[in-house]
């Protein structure tokens, strides 16, 4: 099973009650408690960030992560990736495609590609995986033409063997149905982010990420 947690600095703040100038070291306790639970991909999703610091804070994290098997990909920003030194970059549906970032990239780098529809995910195919989405609603898309399972599914038909990573309001309660569809994994923001003070950041994403791992396991092994 693929585990990638989206960041959202702002989200993951105000949940923790967290004043907006520690947004960013919350945000890296969140991403080294991802590395501690054995998270595949950390998925940087800062989009208001400027180029200057949304490099140096990718640069840190990557930094942080080397050696371990979780690996930082940078949203769109295919030139704060290869700058800051991340594993990969995640491209938007409109953006270029898999085989161009990969021509300017290393050979190790991870291209992962967003879609919204089967016919998208048809041609990007050659991307390392491809996150389906918005599956089911979610906060971050409030309004969006929700893909469903039966979406999802056609799009996991449509990649031809590229793993698919479902996304958008996804919990620990649809990682069996998320595992039926033939989806190879999960990518979260809300779902890694505590709603509660019961657990620390770093308890927290560990749980979750155990859980999910045994959810869709199960789901898997049932006839």
């Amino acid at each position: 099973m693929i585990v990638c947690l989206v960041t959202d600095r702002r989200r993951l703040g105000a949940a923790l009650g967290a004043p907006s100038s520690e947004y960013l070291d919350v945000l890296s306790e969140q991403i080294a408690a991802a590395a501690a639970a054995g998270v595949d991909f950390v998925q940087i999703r800062e989009p208001d960030l400027e180029a200057r610091p949304l490099t140096a804070f990718v640069r840190s994290a990557a930094a942080k992560l080397r050696g371990s098997k979780t690996r930082i990909l940078v949203n769109d920003r295919l030139d704060v990736a290869l700058a800051a030194g991340a594993d990969g970059v995640h491209l938007k549906e409109s953006s270029v495609a898999p085989e161009l970032a990969r021509a300017l990239a290393p050979e190790y780098f991870v291209v992962a590609c967003a879609v919204h529809t089967a016919l998208t995910a048809a041609a990007r195919r050659s991307a390392d995986f491809i996150v389906a989405g918005t599956v089911l609603p979610t906060v971050s898309k409030l309004r969006a033409d929700y893909l469903e399972w039966k979406g999802l599914a056609e799009v996991i038909v449509a990649a031809n063997g590229t793993p698919v990573v479902g996304i958008g309001g996804l919990d620990l309660a649809s990682i069996p149905s998320l595992a039926r569809t033939g989806a190879a994994g999960v990518a979260a923001i809300g779902a890694f982010i505590p709603t509660t003070g019961k657990l620390g950041i770093e308890e927290f994403v560990k749980k979750r990420v155990s859980d999910m791992r045994f959810a869709f396991d199960s789901a898997q092994s049932r006839p």
